[in-house]
C-alpha cells in the first residue's frame, strides 16, 4: 500500500504537484532528501521528479530505495507528451504507471549549469516553434512559456493520476 509522496524539484513546480497530489490523496508528502531519512526503505510511494534532457530527476536514487508503482515526470512539455521517451530512457518498467505532467518554465528560480542549459535549449527550440507556420495550440502555448515563462501547475492536471490512485488502488475520495 502506497505509504507516502517523493519528489524532486528544481524551480518548484514539481514540489508543488507533489504537494497538491498529497492534498488530494491524504498522503505524506517529502522531497527525496526528507524521504532518505525518515521514509523506511522498501516503502511503497509515489515519486515525481523533474525532467531534465529526458531523465527524470532524482528517480534513480528513489527506485533504489522505495518501491515506486506510479512515476510523475514534470517537465515543459503538455501533459502526456513524451511518455515512451521518458519510460525508455529512464528504464521504468512496463508495470509502473507512468503519468507525464506540464510544469512550467522559471528561468528566474534556475541556477548555474541548469540555467545556462535551459536557456540555450529554450533559445533553439524556442526560435524553431517561432518560425513553424502550423503551430498546435498547444505549441502556441509552450512558445508562450518558453518567451515569457510561468507555471502550468494545477490540480486539474493531475485528474489522471488522482484517478489512477483511487481506482488501482482504493484510495478514498478527498473530503
Amino acid at each position: 500500500m502506497i505509504q507516502a509522496i517523493v519528489y524532486t524539484s528544481n524551480a518548484g513546480t514539481t514540489e508543488r504537484y507533489a504537494k497538491l497530489l498529497g492534498h488530494e490523496t491524504d498522503l505524506s508528502v517529502y522531497s527525496l532528501e526528507e524521504a532518505k531519512k525518515t521514509v523506511k526503505n522498501g516503502t511503497e510511494i509515489i515519486y515525481l521528479g523533474w525532467i531534465m534532457a529526458g531523465g527524470i530527476q532524482g528517480y534513480a536514487d528513489a527506485v533504489r530505495r522505495f518501491e515506486i508503482p506510479m512515476v510523475c515526470a514534470v517537465g515543459m512539455e503538455p501533459a502526456g507528451k513524451q511518455q515512451r521517451d521518458v519510460r525508455e530512457k529512464n528504464r521504468i518498467p512496463n508495470d509502473v504507471e507512468l503519468f507525464t505532467l506540464q510544469g512550467g518554465y522559471l528561468i528566474h528560480k534556475l541556477r548555474g549549469v541548469h540555467k545556462l542549459m535551459m536557456l540555450m535549449v529554450t533559445s533553439t527550440a524556442g526560435k524553431a516553434l517561432a518560425e513553424k507556420i502550423d503551430r498546435t495550440p498547444e505549441e502556441d502555448d509552450l512558445l508562450e512559456l518558453m518567451e515569457h515563462g510561468g507555471s502550468r501547475v494545477s490540480v486539474e492536471n493531475l485528474a489522471a493520476p488522482i484517478q489512477w490512485y483511487r481506482q488501482t488502488l482504493g484510495g478514498t475520495e478527498h473530503e
